[in-house]
């Protein structure tokens, strides 16, 4: 089955957002805070308390919240977060620090193994309600698809928390972290190519006098973005001082890139993450809801390729964090000194003319899909009623058969021995020793006569 996207503003921003917070999750690995180590565990057991709902911003994945509870419960142990703290992500992205789950308190152990068997309960629900759905309406299940929801858990223990539970759970979530930039970039260019076919369709209902209004007004606002002021380029020097100069309030003269740093590293933990990242890139693609020629879809999507390519010249070690050594090494190199304007997707468009047709065909094919499948259901529903009639008409004739039945049952018990034949009048006996009417009988009683 084909699935689709509804665009909506709130959602996409929404999902900037979680996008940011989600692809940093797995860095905060890196960078937690120093505690002291408690190896001796017989003496002081930790204190385990229950989560509430998690606080950080969600990732966008299905097992969200199953993945921030284990890493919570996780930074309750002293020895495994001092190894957290200690540990490269790519140590961590090949399992290496999986190993130290064995060496967790055995109290945290049992809160995971609660969290395992609960996200094991979720995820079974839904694929069976999933399950129950498609089969409800006819359609192959995809069982392969059922199973990999199932990817970020082990299941050769479906109770306990294991080894290999935390090495899935890594290993998924970085994986599914690191498409969600390729997502967002599929659907927006989706939701630019059903913009340009909304609006050829839109064409196609207008007279030529009202065409030829509506490619004028349209021509305007192109114009008229296009008149915006010239982007600079991302991460040049140009582009962070005018951020140092109209976002910070200093002097543009005395810039000072580790100053810059600190200032825009918003929780202080020495990592400009890619939230704080894109927050530097917000007036360079500032648009106005009320400006009609601009798209809040098209400045997500503007900041969100700023973004990227900055992280491809200046996260060197590509954990997805921007450390200070790595942002003053990249203001050493000559890109820093980049003086070209930026293009943007005025210049770039999300999607070929060839890519529009498919997807137009595309289109096509789904409505003629649901056209014949609207067919086949009123087809069914004539057939229904159809067969509603017939048995409607079964049903009355029964009851008559059961009236003239239940009839002729009474009789027979009122007159025993009597034969009445179907629809001829009863016979009537004479009451208290009075005549016959005319016509009738008189018949012989047994025990009348001695």
């Amino acid at each position: 089955p084909i699935f689709f996207f509804i665009y909506v503003p709130d959602q996409m921003a929404k999902g900037r957002a979680a996008a940011h917070c989600g692809l940093f999750l797995m860095s905060l690995w890196l960078c937690i805070q120093s505690v002291p180590i408690g190896l001796d565990k017989t003496k002081e057991e930790p204190k385990v308390e229950e989560l509430g709902s998690p606080q950080s911003a969600e990732t966008g994945l299905h097992y969200d919240r199953y993945l921030r509870e284990v890493i919570e419960y996780l930074e309750k142990d002293s020895h495994f977060k001092e190894k957290l703290k200690n540990t490269s992500m790519d140590d961590i992205k090949k399992g290496r620090l999986s190993k130290e789950l064995d060496f967790v308190h055995h109290n945290l152990r049992t809160k995971l193994d609660e969290l395992k068997r609960e996200e094991m309960g979720r995820l079974r629900m839904l694929i069976k309600a999933k399950h129950d759905i498609q089969e409800g309406n006819g359609r192959r299940v995809d069982h392969q698809a059922l199973l990999r929801q199932f990817e970020h858990l082990s299941h050769l223990n479906p109770s306990t928390f294991e080894v290999e539970d935390l090495n899935s759970l890594i290993q998924s979530a970085t994986k599914d972290l690191e498409n969600f930039d390729k997502d967002r970039h599929e659907e927006f260019k989706n939701y630019e190519m059903m913009k340009a076919h909304e609006r050829k369709e839109r064409l196609n209902t207008m007279n030529e006098e009202q065409r030829l209004t509506e490619e004028q007004h349209y021509e305007e606002m192109r114009k008229k973005h296009a008149e915006h002021p010239k982007v600079n380029h991302p991460g040049s020097e140009d582009q962070l001082k005018e951020v140092w100069q109209d976002t910070d309030g200093m002097d543009p003269d005395q810039f000072d890139p580790k100053t810059f740093f600190r200032m825009h590293d918003g929780n202080g933990d020495g990592f400009l993450d890619e939230n704080e990242l894109e927050a530097l890139f917000t007036k360079e693609v500032f648009m106005s809801q009320e400006n009609e020629e601009d798209d809040m879809f098209e400045m997500e999507e503007e900041r969100l390729r700023m973004r990227q390519h900055v992280m491809s010249e200046v996260d060197t070690n590509t954990d997805r964090l921007v450390s200070l050594s790595e942002f003053m090494a990249a203001t050493q190199n000559q890109e820093f000194l980049e003086k070209d304007e930026w293009e943007t997707l005025d210049h770039k468009p999300a999607y070929t003319e060839e890519e529009l047709r498919e997807y137009e065909s595309h289109l096509v094919n789904e409505e003629n899909d649901i056209n014949k499948k609207s067919e086949e259901l009123l087809r069914q529903r004539e057939e229904l009623e159809r067969k509603q009639e017939e048995l409607n008409v079964q049903k009355i004739g029964l009851q008559q058969d059961h009236v003239i039945e239940t009839h002729q049952r009474c009789l027979s018990v009122a007159e025993p021995g009597a034969a009445v034949a179907a629809g001829e009048p009863a016979p009537v006996a004479p009451v208290h020793g009075q005549p016959l009417p005319t016509g009738h009988q008189q018949q012989d009683v047994p025990g009348r006569h001695s």
